[in-house]
């Protein structure tokens, strides 16, 4: 039986269709641009959990695929963590943006993030037609780690034990690629393991950066709750050097969950890839807005 076809959303019901074909047209210089190109994709924040925003990240993912760019997601999953923790009886804890990881959180981030959240993921991509694959830092060796030391960010000789919180070794990106370049579309839990075999905790922000760094990705981008990064009067910063980020991270601007993220992305885009977004993922269809289209939807971190 043929599945009815979807109704078209009243809004774009209405566009004429010569105006829908100027949009359309609008986009080739971009597909021409990036076809080809890795983009690294933080997947994060509301994008995650509402589910209409869900169907629309996939349905972003599939089509970048299809007009040939190499979409790689990256996720994170803190709020589903601290749910299973809590059926558990425990709480989360954070230094620092950082979530205090003892051996027993340990086992639930692992079976949350690569077993729940990285599967639904895949299953999304699946059901709009992509060829989806769930990957660990474990899986071909990829993401290699050790223990975080964290220094307190007032008193550099004070260091905060975050227990089974790693930091990245190495990556070897041979899997990535080779699933990649066999039109499958990888989604990357943020776990990755140390010299004894230990698992380990890592940022889903710095596992995206380095990845793409490895990569050397066209695009990073990291899907957030926030429109991007806002000054202390509340207004969008659409466009910021690393110099820039030094003053802000300086005078308290950055601060809490965006440390991590915003360090990651100057840490990209200082090694090679050519544009790091931080996106306000509760805008539907942000990243095709944000790849495809000349419109600015968060903000874009410069080296220089």
């Amino acid at each position: 039986m043929t599945q009815p076809a979807a109704a078209p959303h009243p809004d774009v019901a209405a566009i004429a269709p010569r105006d829908k074909a100027e949009i359309l047209a609008q986009a080739l210089p971009y597909i021409r641009k990036f076809h080809g190109k890795t983009l690294v994709i933080k997947y994060g924040g509301n994008a995650m959990t509402d589910p209409s925003l869900q169907q629309d990240f996939a349905e972003d993912i599939v089509l970048l695929k299809l007009v040939g760019m190499n979409p790689i997601v990256v996720h994170g999953g803190g709020p589903q963590i601290d749910e299973a923790l809590s059926r558990l009886g425990k709480k989360g804890t954070f230094v620092q943006g950082m979530r205090v990881t003892d051996e027993e959180t340990m086992e639930v981030v692992e079976w949350v993030l690569g077993g729940q959240v990285q599967q639904d993921i895949v299953g999304l991509i699946n059901a709009v037609g992509g060829k989806a694959v769930g990957l660990t830092g474990r899986d071909g060796g990829m993401i290699r780690a050790r223990k975080l030391k964290m220094l307190d960010k007032d008193d550099p000789n004070v260091e905060h034990d975050v227990g089974q919180v790693g930091e990245i070794t190495g990556i070897d990106p041979a899997v990535v690629k080779a699933l990649q370049d066999d039109q499958f579309i990888p989604v990357v839990s943020p776990i990755g393991f140390g010299e004894q075999g230990e698992s380990y905790n890592i940022n889903a922000d710095m596992v995206a950066s380095k990845l793409a760094t490895v990569l050397q990705a066209e695009k990073l981008m990291l899907l957030t709750n926030t429109p991007g990064v806002l000054d202390k009067a509340g207004k969008l910063l659409t466009n910021l050097s690393a110099r820039e980020i030094d003053e802000l991270f300086a005078d308290g601007t950055i601060s809490g969950g965006m440390l991590p993220k915003i360090a990651g992305a100057l840490d990209a885009a200082k090694s090679g890839v050519n544009a790091v977004h931080i996106i306000d993922g509760r805008v539907p269809h942000a990243m095709l807005l944000e790849i495809l289209t000349d419109q600015a939807y968060g903000t874009m971190i410069r080296s220089h």
